[in-house]
């Protein structure tokens, strides 16, 4: 024999009073975003996208074409100086960066936070999986127990 207690298993009622009500936690988190912090997340969300690779691949075809081929009283940054494009790149650059490190923050933070909702579902299904096993061992012992008394009977006979 074993050194097997078996436990009470919980009931129904005991079960709903451990359950949290769901969330939807991409809700939440939408509804608790300040403008500036929409901005950053809309501008990672499109910047990391082949539309604005196009769009700025565009841009410098358009630019430097323009600034080699122009008449040379039309260019505007003329071969090989292209000083203003850089500067706008590295101004692009330097304002995107922080803003894309932002939006990835704000997207981190909304993953978490699906990952501790999720915890919580999870957490919820093993207390129901564990009570519905133990419901499952105390009808075995129980159809044990008939069984047992099924055969003494039919010994006595």
């Amino acid at each position: 024999m074993s050194d097997y207690v078996p436990q009470k298993p919980k009931t129904l009622a005991e079960l709903r009073k451990l359950v949290k009500p769901l969330r939807n936690v991409a809700k939440e988190r939408k509804q608790n975003l300040s403008k500036l912090d929409k901005l950053a997340t809309w501008i990672t969300n499109h910047v990391g996208t082949m539309g604005f690779f196009l769009i700025i691949f565009a841009w410098t075809v358009i630019w430097l074409g323009w600034n080699m081929f122009a008449p040379k009283s039309l260019r505007f940054d003329p071969y090989p100086g292209f000083v203003l494009w850089l500067f706008l790149s590295n101004m692009i650059q330097i304002f995107l960066m922080p803003l894309i490190m932002i939006g990835q923050n704000l997207q981190s933070q909304h993953s978490d936070a699906r990952a501790e909702a999720d915890f919580d579902v999870n957490t919820r299904s093993e207390t129901e999986i564990e009570t519905i096993l133990l419901h499952l061992e105390n009808q075995n012992q129980l159809i044990m127990e008939i069984l047992k008394r099924l055969d003494k009977k039919g010994e006595e006979k």
